[in-house]
C-alpha cells in the first residue's frame, strides 16, 4: 500500500518532545510548544521546506540557526526546515555561490562584478587557510553575490514551497483515486 506523506515524515522526523528534551534546543523553552512546529500537514511542511532552502544559502554554520529563527515565529515545521538546510555542504556550496553570483550579475547587469574571477579551490590539508581563502574569495564577489544570494534564496524558497504543495496534493489525489478503485472492486 502507498504511504501517505504524513506517515513517511513521521517515520523519519523526530517528534516535538524529543527535540524539546534535547540539550541543544532546551534553551528555546516554550517557544517550541506550538503544535504547528511539529505538524505534518501540507502548509507546515511546505513552509519548513521553503525556509530550509532559503536558510541553506546562509554562510557557514549559521544555516540551522537561521532556519530555527524563521520556522519558530512563522510556525512552520521545524524538523523539515532544519533537515532541508543540509542540501548545502562543502561540495555544493561553491557551485551554489557561483550560481548566486551569476544570478546577481544577471539582475544587476553584466557590467557589475568580476567576470574573470576563478572558482575557489578547497585544500583539505590546510583547513584554516582554505576557510580564510574562501572568505576572501566570497568577499571578492561583492554586490552581485549579495544580490544573487538573496534572489536565489527567495527563488529556491518559492519553488520549494510550490513543489511540496503540488506534490502533496498530487499524492493525496492519487491516493483518493486508488482508494476509490479498491472500493469499486469489492
Amino acid at each position: 500500500p502507498r504511504r501517505m506523506p504524513r506517515k513517511l515524515f513521521r517515520k523519519y522526523l523526530p517528534d516535538g518532545d524529543t527535540i524539546r528534551s534535547s540539550r541543544y534546543f532546551a534553551w528555546l523553552g516554550r517557544w517550541l510548544d506550538h503544535p504547528n512546529l511539529w505538524a505534518l500537514n501540507r502548509d507546515s511542511v511546505a513552509g519548513g521546506f521553503a525556509i530550509g532552502l532559503a536558510s541553506g544559502l546562509v554562510p557557514g554554520p549559521l544555516q540551522m540557526v537561521t532556519a530555527t529563527l524563521f520556522a519558530v515565529p512563522l510556525r512552520k515545521n521545524l524538523p523539515v526546515a532544519l533537515l532541508t538546510t543540509l542540501y548545502t555542504n562543502p561540495f555544493t556550496i561553491g557551485p551554489l555561490y557561483l550560481l548566486a553570483y551569476a544570478y546577481g550579475r544577471l539582475l544587476l547587469g553584466a557590467e557589475n562584478g568580476n567576470a574573470n574571477l576563478a572558482p575557489y579551490e578547497w585544500n583539505w590539508s590546510h583547513l584554516a587557510d582554505s576557510l580564510q581563502g574562501l572568505l576572501q574569495w566570497t568577499l571578492a564577489l561583492g554586490k552581485p553575490l549579495g544580490v544573487g544570494l538573496v534572489a536565489l534564496a527567495l527563488s529556491l524558497a518559492a519553488a520549494g514551497y510550490l513543489f511540496v504543495q503540488l506534490a502533496w496534493r498530487a499524492h493525496v489525489i492519487l491516493s483518493w483515486r486508488a482508494r476509490r478503485r479498491r472500493r469499486r472492486r469489492r
